[in-house]
C-alpha cells in the first residue's frame, strides 16, 4: 500500500500536539515530578459521581436527543443566567458536546470554509489552528505580549481584520498564560467588531477559575451575543475531565448547523455524564468555590517561589497555569524543558507548544497539591543555579 497517496495531505502536514509530544517523554520515568497536566487533582465531587452511578443502576443507558437531554440544557441555561447574566434558549441555542473540544470543533467547522481567515491569539490552547486548517481556513496569528499581560488588544485585532476574516477566537481565561480579559478589554474588542460580519468563538472553559476578577462573557456585551459562539464545559470547574462533557451556545441559526455536524459525527454526548452534569449545575456552586480557593493558594505560592528563585513570572489571573519567562537561560523552550526533565527530573511544557509566541516561556500547571509543587520547585531551583 502507498499510504502517502492514501492519507490526506492536510492531515499529514499538521504537527501533533506539542503538549502530548512532551508528555510522552514521561513514559516510564518514575523519578520525575510532573507539572504538565491541565487536569484538576480533585476527584469529581461525590454527589456528582453518585448521581451518575444511580443513573446507571436505574438503567439510563440510552441515546439522548442529539442536542442533549432537555433537563441538562435547561440547567445550562439556568447556570449561565445565574453566574454570568446570559440568556440562552434551552430549546434551540444550546448543544451538549463531548467535551469543550468537540464544541470548538463544531463551531469552527460550522463557519469556516476554504480561504476564510480565522484570527487566533497565541499563546493559546493547541487545537484552534489545526482545526482551522482541516477546514481549509487560514489561521491568522496574533502573538500576545507579556508587557500587555498577554491580553489581546484592540489595535492588534484591527490590524489583522480583512475582508476574508470569518472568525475571531477569544481564548480567555487563557491556557497557557493565565491571562484574563476584563470588561473594558472586551468592550474595546467589541468596538472593533461592531461594524463587521466577524463571528467570535469565545472559549470560556476556565470562566469559573478567576482570581480577584469576576469573569465577563463576551456574549454579555451589548450587540455581541448575536455574533458569539460560547464554548464551556464541566472539565475544569467541576473536575469532570474524564466524563467528557461540554456545551456550546450560539444563535439558533448557527446551532442548527452545528447540530447537523454533531448528529453525523457523534450522535450524542454520554448519557451518564449528562445526568451527573445536571447535579453539578444544580448543586455544585460550593464545589467550585472550594476548588478555586485552593487553586488561588497554589497560584500565589508558585508565583512567589518562582520569583524568589529568580525566574520572571507574569501573575496569572485565571485558569491554573503560570507561564514563566525562561529566556534568560539561553536555551529554546524545548531545550530548557528537555534539559530540566533529564537533569532536574521535573516535567513542564515548552511554551512553543502553544504557538511561536510562546517561545522563551514554559507552562507550569498548579493543578497539583502544594506539597507536589514545592518538591518540584526545589528541583527547579537546584537546576537553574547551574546557569546563574
Amino acid at each position: 500500500m502507498d499510504y502517502g497517496k492514501l492519507l490526506s495531505p492536510v492531515v499529514t502536514e499538521i504537527k501533533p500536539s506539542g503538549i502530548r509530544k512532551f508528555f510522552d517523554l514521561l513514559n516510564g520515568r518514575e523519578d520525575v515530578i510532573s507539572l504538565t497536566v491541565g487536569q484538576p487533582d480533585f476527584p469529581t465531587p461525590w454527589h456528582v459521581r453518585e448521581t451518575g452511578i444511580i443513573s446507571l443502576e436505574r438503567g439510563y443507558t440510552y441515546y439522548t436527543s442529539n442536542a442533549g437531554t432537555l433537563a441538562l440544557r435547561h440547567e445550562i441555561s439556568e447556570y449561565l443566567s445565574r453566574r454570568f447574566g446570559l440568556e440562552y434558549s434551552e430549546a434551540d441555542e444550546t448543544v451538549v458536546t463531548v467535551g469543550g473540544s468537540e464544541a470548538i470543533d463544531l463551531a469552527i467547522r460550522a463557519l469556516v470554509t476554504p480561504g476564510d481567515e480565522v484570527i487566533i491569539p497565541q499563546p493559546s490552547f493547541v487545537c484552534y489552528e489545526p482545526i482551522t486548517r482541516l477546514c481549509g481556513g487560514v489561521p491568522v496569528i496574533i502573538e500576545t505580549k507579556a508587557e500587555n499581560n498577554f491580553k489581546l488588544t484592540a489595535d492588534e485585532l484591527r490590524e489583522k481584520i480583512t475582508d476574508k476574516t470569518k472568525l475571531l477566537v477569544l481564548p480567555f481565561p487563557n491556557n497557557p498564560t493565565g491571562a484574563v480579559m476584563e470588561k473594558e478589554d472586551l468592550e474595546n474588542i467589541a468596538k472593533v467588531l461592531e461594524k463587521t460580519n466577524v463571528a467570535v468563538l469565545s472559549d470560556e472553559i476556565y470562566s469559573e477559575l478567576t482570581y480577584g476578577i469576576k469573569h465577563v462573557s463576551f456574549a454579555s456585551l451589548p450587540g455581541m451575543k448575536e455574533r458569539t459562539l460560547l464554548v464551556n464545559g464541566f472539565s475544569k470547574a467541576y473536575s469532570m475531565t474524564g466524563w467528557r462533557l461540554g456545551f456550546v451556545c450560539a444563535p439558533a441559526e448557527i446551532t442548527k448547523q452545528m447540530l447537523k455536524i454533531h448528529q453525523f459525527a457523534i450522535m450524542c454526548a454520554p448519557v451518564t455524564s449528562q445526568f451527573a452534569a445536571v447535579e453539578a449545575l444544580k448543586n455544585g456552586d460550593a464545589d467550585i468555590e472550594m476548588m478555586k480557593a485552593e487553586y488561588d493558594r497554589r497560584r500565589k505560592f508558585i508565583v512567589e517561589e518562582l520569583l524568589r528563585i529568580g525566574i520572571p513570572c507574569f501573575e496569572p489571573k485565571g485558569a491554573f497555569y503560570v507561564f514563566p519567562d525562561i529566556s534568560k537561560f539561553g536555551m529554546t523552550s524545548d531545550e530548557f524543558c528537555e534539559k530540566l526533565l533529564d537533569e532536574g527530573k521535573v516535567a513542564i511544557v515548552p511554551g512553543s507548544a502553544f504557538g511561536a509566541g510562546g517561545e522563551g516561556f514554559a507552562r507550569i500547571s498548579y493543578a497539583y497539591s502544594v506539597k507536589h509543587i514545592a518538591a518540584a520547585l526545589e528541583r527547579i531551583e537546584a537546576f537553574v543555579k547551574k546557569f546563574n
